[in-house]
């Protein structure tokens, strides 16, 4: 549509906005709406406002302000030095009122609310005319004049647009454009005793700020035809468009804003920012980063249908952010003490580990105290092991995390029978990762320093909400998850209490945690569980030394959603299927995100596609993208391959740079469907770039030629229109000039 705009010479360039009603906190949804505003103004070279739709002063408050300010900013995007406000516009807004009473178009009603809306009829009925329609203009005039001086009291009047009372569209039958209210304005204090509705300001600020491109969610589709209404008769030399797209639904959650209010005013959780709310407020101080969001954001895309989105991408996008960026560090959540009796009284060691597996690829490397008593998580120890335990009991080797190996030899219990501590002897020659001579080592664990650990408080959260669907009903509080936060004493690396506040760590095998922004001080750490390594919702939790009795296994059994997501499907695929499990932990194995690897070894038929092109020569991390992004599905599979594995490797590698990915994309498509030639289809198709300055040149000549404004302003230090040409260009050719080509030709051009 942006691209039509443009071409067609209807706008010479981008202006968005994102308009939230200061009444509250942002949520996720909000978070596509500012994405998608932000980003394609960033796209194309325009602007994004932020402004305020402060016309109702009731329930409208500065802290509301304030936080979704700072919630945009966190989020990546610059709006200028600083918002915009509808309640700026309200003196502009007003005049309008005037002009549309003196045109005929607008009339003072004293009908109520009641009176109102049985006046206007219904969809099969046609409303009926009020009797104060045909008041003299000068009668409405004065009527106005005198609400805006705050001569009558609330509810007393309202000023109508006069349009058509028949009109099947019901929005269109004498809209109110004012409604008196004598009430405290954030910014305007006692000024307006008169507020202009939402349907009359919303078009009116955005033709009044030159936006080019106003994009609401779909509720809003039926407010359309008023909105053109408004533009069109308020004779300001802008005409915004309205256009409409789906908003964001996420499962497990509610993100109705008169429902997170009831949540925070009945204390079902500690504000507007605690970690399990949808809010991004929430979301930054449980430890979601900005660039997660984006990204999942851009996963879901835009669309004109109405869904709800698996939560699973959210926590995906968010595991697959943290992996790359946080250390790994050790911390035992239920600490039972280990003391080696053959360990050297008094002695302690420093043992260096990295804080980054190889896979990631990253420097850097910490010390860790190793002394004679230690602590280790109580579930990696069991007296009596289970089959398939690959851990601590009696008599067994482990081997503890880059130290050494140690054996179980005695288990010490307290007068009640709780076990207090666990005594070891320790092999002194398998520091360097060889085993005891003749031994079986059955696993791995992690471990702390008893003197030299930290204690911490450590929150593990959990969704809110455990149905699915949770204001599919009347009561959605009936649904709130009384175990979504779990909070334990647990023992820390020492270099944690030193780190900076927003560090992200992985504490190993345990998940990813963040130090809390509000409740964590030197004096007492307090860390937030971002997200655990895996979805484990649909797995018996153990977070809760209650869960270990048959009761209440039994009653968390009785609360787990009967409706399981897609990658909790996924997740039993492996537990019943030894080969997908093997391939999950491949894949990863090879480079692969959790997230991907998660998808693409959740059935047998992903897997055989990801074999098939790894068989075809294809690098796992290539394969991946174009099965995951490009392979065309039936439901949530993909196809069989119609051509042959080689045709699907000449045609990524024509990809790069021979090409345009929208085509190779549709290539892509074509060859899963039917069979046939990647090479032939390139050819007969005429898929081949140009990469030559003779071809190009002219096209880079043109788009320089046609927007100067925007090469004064590259030339000025605005180097970001970049793209904004390379995107001019490339369209101009119809997607046949290669963009590397037309990149460095234009910063040629430019740079003149």
């Amino acid at each position: 549509m942006i691209d039509a705009d443009l071409a067609s010479g209807k706008h010479t360039g981008v202006v968005t906005r994102f308009p939230p009603e200061p009444n509250g906190y942002l949520h996720i949804g909000h978070a596509k709406s500012i994405c998608l505003n932000f980003g394609l103004a960033e796209q194309y070279g325009g602007r994004c406002n932020l402004r305020f739709d402060d016309t109702n002063p009731a329930k409208e408050d500065q802290e509301y302000v304030d936080s979704i300010a700072a919630d945009v900013r966190w989020l990546g995007f610059d709006y200028g030095p600083e918002p915009l406000f509808a309640s700026d516009y309200f003196e502009e807004m007003y005049q309008i009122a005037i002009k549309l009473i003196r045109e005929g178009k607008a009339y003072v009603c004293d009908l109520n609310d009641e009176e109102i809306k049985e006046y206007r009829g219904s969809l099969k009925e046609a409303g009926k005319h009020s009797p104060y329609r045909d008041r003299s203009v000068e009668d409405n005039l004065d009527l106005f004049t005198r609400m805006r001086a705050g001569e009558f009291a609330n509810g007393a009047k309202v000023l109508r647009g006069k349009i058509d009372m028949s009109a099947s569209n019901m929005k269109m039958r004498d809209p109110l454009l004012y409604r008196i209210r004598h009430d405290e304005h954030h910014r305007t204090g006692d000024a307006w005793p008169i507020y202009p509705m939402y349907d009359y300001a919303h078009p009116l600020e955005d033709a009044i700020e030159g936006i080019t491109h106003s994009i609401c969610t779909l509720e809003f589709e039926n407010n359309r035809e008023l909105y053109d209404w408004v533009v069109d008769n308020a004779g300001l030399p802008c005409k915004p468009e309205q256009t409409e797209f789906a908003r964001l639904g996420l499962d497990y959650t509610v993100m109705s804003k008169r429902k997170l209010l009831q949540l925070v005013e009945q204390g079902h959780v500690s504000g507007w920012d605690d970690p399990r709310m949808p809010t991004i407020a929430g979301m930054r101080r449980r430890g979601y980063r900005p660039e997660a969001i984006r990204r999942f954001c851009d996963m879901i895309g835009v669309a004109k249908n109405n869904s709800v989105v698996d939560i699973g991408k959210l926590e995906f996008a968010v595991r697959d952010d943290l992996n790359q960026i946080a250390p790994r560090v050790m911390a035992v959540l239920r600490p039972i003490r280990l003391v080696m009796s053959n360990y050297p009284a008094g002695k302690s060691e420093q043992l260096v580990a990295p804080y980054f597996p190889a896979d990631i690829g990253k420097p850097g490397e910490r010390e860790l105290c190793f002394d004679r008593e230690l602590y280790i998580e109580a579930d990696d120890f069991a007296e009596e092991p289970e089959k398939g335990f690959r851990r601590l009991a009696p008599g067994r080797w482990i081997r503890l995390r880059y130290g050494y190996c140690v054996r179980c030899d005695e288990v010490i219990k307290d007068d009640a029978g709780k076990l207090q501590e666990i005594r070891c002897t320790y092999d002194p020659a398998t520091l360097a990762g060889e085993g005891p001579a003749g031994e079986k080592v059955w696993g791995v664990i992690h471990w702390v320093s008893a003197r030299h650990s930290l204690p911490a408080e450590v929150r593990i959260y959990d969704r809110l909400f455990k149905a699915e669907r949770p204001d599919a009903g009347d009561n959605f509080l009936q649904h709130i998850n009384e175990d979504s936060l779990h909070s334990r004493i647990a023992r820390v690396e020492p270099s944690l209490a030193s780190d900076s506040a927003d560090t992200h760590f992985q504490f190993e095998r345990q998940g990813y945690f963040v130090k809390d922004s509000v409740d964590s001080s030197s004096t007492g750490l307090v860390f937030n569980r971002v997200i655990g390594l895996r979805d484990s919702w649909n797995k018996q939790s153990t977070e809760s030394e209650a869960a270990t009795t048959p009761t209440a296994k039994s009653a968390r059994s009785a609360t787990r959603p009967k409706s399981r997501s897609k990658a909790e499907i996924r997740a039993g695929a492996r537990e019943r299927h030894p080969v997908l499990a093997e391939r999950f932990a491949r894949y990863q194995e090879q480079g692969l995100s959790e997230g991907d690897a998660d998808l693409l070894s959740g059935s047998p038929a992903w897997g055989e596609r990801l074999e098939t092109l790894l068989g075809a020569g294809l690098s796992i991390d290539v394969a991946a993208k174009w099965l995951i992004h490009e392979q065309p599905r039936e439901q949530d599979e993909p196809i069989v391959f119609a051509s042959e594995p080689a045709e699907f490797v000449a045609l990524v590698q024509a990809a790069e740079g021979r090409i345009s990915t929208a085509a190779a994309r549709k290539l892509w498509a074509q060859l899963a469907h039917e069979k046939g030639s990647a090479e032939s289809s390139i050819r007969d198709q005429g898929l081949e770039q140009r990469s030559d300055d003779a071809s190009i040149l002219p096209l880079v000549s043109a788009a320089i030629a046609a927007h100067p404004d925007k090469v004064a302003a590259y030339r000025g230090g605005k180097e970001a229109l970049l793209g904004f040409f390379v995107g001019q260009v490339v369209r101009e050719s119809k997607g046949a000039a290669n963009p590397e080509a037309v990149k460095a030709l234009l910063a040629a051009e430019l740079a003149k």
